[in-house]
């Protein structure tokens, strides 16, 4: 029997893994798998491609659901004694027993319904996936060091208004760039590295909190920041570095409020947000910048039905980032542009491009990546390459694409809005295939999320899933789905 000290160097193949499979395929023990699950009333989207990806080395540690299903089929031995690495080096994180529990989140201010209790005869979408932790169960430090502090600064005081530190900024401007917004500055005041600092760590506070709650909470706080940041421009700054710095963190933040805006529904804001981000960057001839802005605004198009304007706002992108490029960034932008041509029905196009984005993400990530690409990894190509699946009508390809992007999800806690994406995808994608149950329950899921999680797009995509799967209201989990959706997700 091997032991946790042959477990696999991190990266290389799960040996120990392969050698319990045995004489048995790939398929017969994926079938094995998901026979183990049903024994125990879990249930799990097993095949053999995911088993080669687990002996492969590709999946370190799985989900939840997996490793109960693994402990459930060798009984005695752990998590590493199967080959796996431990979960905590994983998520690249150590539990502290001695943090703080963050503050109560904000309430949103649309009345909800009251709850109603859930008893779906089969096992729950929670129950096979892991239920995040209650908001006051989450340690300060839970995935990030800094995130503690962001959310006290941002929920102390709780209710819309509790998000004060996207409004900081304009608490901190000086008195005299307010006076010279009225024509009336006082002289000598001008904004300094102080100003620029405070710019860049607000559009680090809206990036971070938008990956836990979503935009819903964010976005008229964030443009009160942004207004803010327009009045330091306007005053500017005796050193010209400094200007470049006022300049880009305005570019930046107004990305940030356009794609609040982009996933609060709010479309035609988006647009003028990214078109100010656009200029800003031309007018400071910074290709970074401008790089940015086109791949927010091909994301928008395709959302808005222009795949054309898609199309072309990806390969302006491309073309801005040609030197500052990262193959990460590369790989993205040729996700846009994919989008797009799969939007346009145009299969060679989509292809091409998926190619392309295939070759450059593989090549991994660099140091010299953007930071606003911190979203961007597995689960994030996953779910962009389903989205193109799904609009070739490829739905089994889709479906296989969107389980890889929720797995990959799993193992990055902080970003519970995406989760809840993927999860309402992929329930869209298995409704398309024909698998009303488990489109079902992965509707369960991405609703479960809701509690912290407040995204139009999120809840505009279970509304879709709903429509398509009200002809399979006899499932009593399609039925608990629907009755869910329609009650606004309690």
């Amino acid at each position: 029997m091997e032991t946790s000290a042959s477990a696999p160097r991190p990266g290389g193949p799960n040996l120990i893994f392969r050698s319990l499979r045995g004489a048995r395929s790939q398929g017969e023990f994926a079938a094995a798998v998901r026979r183990a699950a049903r024994e125990i009333g879990e249930r799990v989207c097993c095949d053999a491609r995911y088993i080669g990806r687990v002996e492969a080395g590709e999946i370190r540690c799985p989900n939840y659901a997996y490793e109960r299903v693994f402990l459930h089929m060798f009984p005695g031995r752990s998590l590493t004694e199967l080959g796996f690495q431990p979960r905590q080096l994983v998520r690249g994180r150590v539990p502290r027993a001695d943090a703080d529990p963050s503050p109560p989140l904000p309430q949103d201010p649309r009345p909800r319904s009251s709850p109603h209790p859930r008893q779906p005869p089969y096992p729950s979408a929670s129950s096979r996936l892991p239920r995040p932790p209650t908001p006051r169960a989450r340690s300060a430090s839970t995935d990030i060091p800094e995130e503690g502090d962001v959310l006290r600064r941002a929920f102390m005081t709780g209710g819309t208004a509790a998000v004060a530190s996207l409004t900081a900024l304009a608490a901190s401007t000086p008195a005299a760039a307010r006076a010279q917004g009225a024509g009336a500055r006082a002289p000598g005041a001008r904004p300094g590295a102080a100003e620029a600092a405070a710019l860049r760590q607000q559009i680090r506070d809206i990036r971070l909190l938008d990956d836990r709650y979503g935009a819903r909470r964010l976005y008229r706080p964030a443009g009160e920041a942004l207004r803010a940041a327009h009045e330091l421009l306007d005053v500017g700054a005796r050193r010209q570095a400094v200007n470049d710095e006022l300049h880009a963190g305005a570019g930046e933040l107004a990305i940030s409020v356009g794609w609040l805006a982009h996933d609060s529904g709010r479309l035609a804001d988006a647009r003028s947000h990214y078109a100010e981000a656009l200029a800003t960057a031309r007018v400071a001839g910074d290709g970074a910048l401008e790089a940015h802005a086109f791949c927010n605004t091909a994301s928008l198009a395709a959302d808005a039905d222009r795949p054309r304007e898609a199309v072309r706002a990806a390969e302006a992108a491309q073309q801005a980032a040609r030197r500052q490029g990262t193959d990460h960034l590369r790989a993205l932008l040729s996700l846009r542009e994919a989008r797009g041509w799969a939007r346009l029905d145009d299969r060679g196009g989509a292809e091409a491009a998926l190619a392309r984005a295939r070759a450059a993400h593989e090549r991994g990530p660099a140091p010299e990546d953007p930071e606003w690409m911190t979203f961007y990894g597995d689960a994030e190509f996953a779910c962009l390459e389903a989205e193109c699946w799904a609009s070739l009508g490829d739905h089994g390809r889709a479906v296989e694409s969107g389980r890889r992007a929720v797995e990959a999800a799993l193992l990055e806690p902080r970003f519970t809005r995406n989760l809840a994406l993927y999860s309402a995808q992929l329930a869209g994608h298995l409704a398309r295939d024909g698998e009303p149950e488990e489109a079902a329950a992965f509707g369960h899921r991405s609703l479960d999320l809701l509690a912290d999680v407040r995204s139009s797009r999120i809840t505009d995509t279970l509304a879709s899933v709903a429509g398509r799967l009200t002809p399979a209201r006899g499932d009593a989990g399609v039925a608990t789905f629907l009755d869910r959706v329609a009650r606004g997700g309690g």
